[in-house]
């Protein structure tokens, strides 16, 4: 089998954001793990409401949907707003939807790490729960290890090093997880 090919999608807007940093961080621990990895994040998740009924789809949005095709894990994280995932994050996830004709529909048969950020622990924890909930929708296999961060707290560095070891050590999990947990694929 050839490495797996793991994605992180979300984050927010903003460059830098804690989600991202900790997306980098589990795609990092991903590659030393064997993987090739690609991060979609900020802008490229700028894309229209995802509406099932338009079949016309932006550049973003094609190109997200082809690498959610193409995954063999996926890394999901968002910022908890309001107690919950992002709108940013939520439309990205929704074009997931043009997976269900797929020969591996939606995120089926993979493993997918969850990490949410929030200025706060019930945010954090509930935007994490938002994630895994969405996982189990989309017939995908949320990993053990998920990552619920107190970003009110210094947990990043501005080169984006984690600065508290037990968060270092669920990002690096979580990227070993969903390598370790890649299965060929098989037609149904």
């Amino acid at each position: 089998m050839n490495s797996p090919y793991i994605i992180a999608i979300g984050g927010t807007l903003r460059a830098g954001s804690s989600t991202e940093k900790a997306m980098r961080l589990v795609l990092a621990a991903a590659e030393r793990t064997g993987a090739r990895t690609r991060l979609i994040c900020g802008s490229a998740l700028q894309m229209p409401i995802y509406q099932p009924e338009i079949t016309e789809r932006s550049a973003e949005a094609r190109d997200l949907v082809a690498e959610m095709a193409l995954a063999d894990g996926i890394i999901l994280g968002s910022p908890g707003y309001h107690g919950s995932i992002s709108g940013l994050v939520k439309n990205a996830l929704d074009y997931a939807e043009d997976l269900r004709g797929d020969v591996r529909p939606y995120f089926s048969g993979r493993a997918v790490g969850c990490v949410a950020t929030a200025g706060g622990w019930p945010g954090a924890v509930n935007t994490l729960g938002a994630l895994r909930d969405i996982v189990h929708a989309l017939r995908g296999w949320p990993t053990p290890m998920g990552a619920a961060i107190n970003s009110s707290e210094k947990v990043f560095d501005a080169q984006g090093h984690c600065l508290v070891p037990r968060v270092a050590d669920m990002l690096e999990m979580i990227g070993q997880e969903v390598v370790g947990f890649v299965r060929p694929v098989r037609k149904f």
